[in-house]
């Protein structure tokens, strides 16, 4: 029969085992290293970014670099311009008006309208000053009214042309109105029978501009002209069959009707010349 080998001593159990074997809950000190405190390793998590904070981010960006081609772009114009400037030396047209003729003039009056049939010549001289600028205008429309209470005279066209470099160009206009109706309180105290009475003439054109080979829109300008003097002349007599000289009869009193026909001073006037922006609804 075999011999049977027991061993000397068995195995001493890991000491989770023995206390569970021997019923009690005891640890020994010191506590092993596997079984000491150790401080969790830090692990930075991955922060996500909102879509809001780059949105914003491509605005800012954005709205920088278009800033920035503004900027620049506003600096390269004000070079050119400068530029431009040192080469032509550009000068605004001047527009003087010559002569001035009232060719008829009637108001009938009544106390509750008015009626003003007239026809005024207009003759206007045109300098281009520049020596190297070349204008070119659209059809020029004129108006004319009294300076006082703005009473409307009629209006009239005049047909455009090209303005060469120190060129003087003289045009005329017909400015007239056919039993237009105008306020008779205001026509009353402007227009008056005896005396001088002040217009004023507006015209407004668009115009461009030529420099060389550089050829730009046009924009409208206005051209205004105040302080002329319009004066009917004085009565004039009437021969009679004896050879004598006598005066017309003079217009009955409750008669509130006018009709002269005369001229104004040829004195030169200056006029303004303003440019007329037009911006979506607005024109200034």
């Amino acid at each position: 029969m075999a011999d049977r080998v027991y061993p000397a001593a068995k195995p001493n159990p890991p000491p989770a085992m023995a206390s569970a074997a021997n019923g009690a809950a005891t640890a020994s000190f010191p506590a092993p290293k596997s079984q000491m405190y150790q401080r969790p390793i830090y692990r930075p998590q991955s922060v996500k970014r909102r879509r809001g904070r780059s949105c914003r981010c491509s605005f800012c960006c954005c709205f920088c670099w278009a800033l920035l081609i503004v900027i620049l772009l506003a600096f390269a114009a004000a070079v050119a311009g400068g530029a431009i400037y040192l080469l032509y030396r550009p000068h605004r047209p001047t527009f003087t008006v010559s002569s001035v003729k009232l060719a008829a003039l009637n108001l009938s009056t009544s106390p509750t309208s008015a009626s003003l049939t007239d026809a005024i010549s207009v003759s206007v001289v045109a300098k281009n000053p520049n020596k190297k600028v070349v204008y070119f205008y659209d059809d020029f429309s004129f108006s004319a009214s009294t300076a006082a209470n703005s009473v409307p005279l009629g209006s009239a066209t005049s047909p455009g042309f090209t303005h060469d470099a120190g060129n003087t160009t003289v045009f005329t206009a017909t400015i007239a109105a056919n039993s237009v109706s105008v306020d008779p309180d205001a026509a009353g105290k402007d227009i008056k029978k005896s005396g001088s009475f002040s217009v004023a003439v507006d015209a407004e054109t668009r115009a461009g501009v030529k420099l060389g080979s550089i050829k730009t829109k046009k924009i409208g300008i206005q051209v205004h002209c105040e302080g002329i003097k319009v004066t009917p002349p004085a009565p004039k007599a009437v021969k009679g069959k004896n050879g004598t000289l006598l005066a017309p009869a003079p217009a009955p009193v409750e008669s509130d009707t006018t009709a002269t026909t005369a001229t104004v001073s040829t004195a030169a006037h200056s006029c303004n010349v303003r440019v007329r922006v037009k911006i979506w609804k607005w024109t200034f």
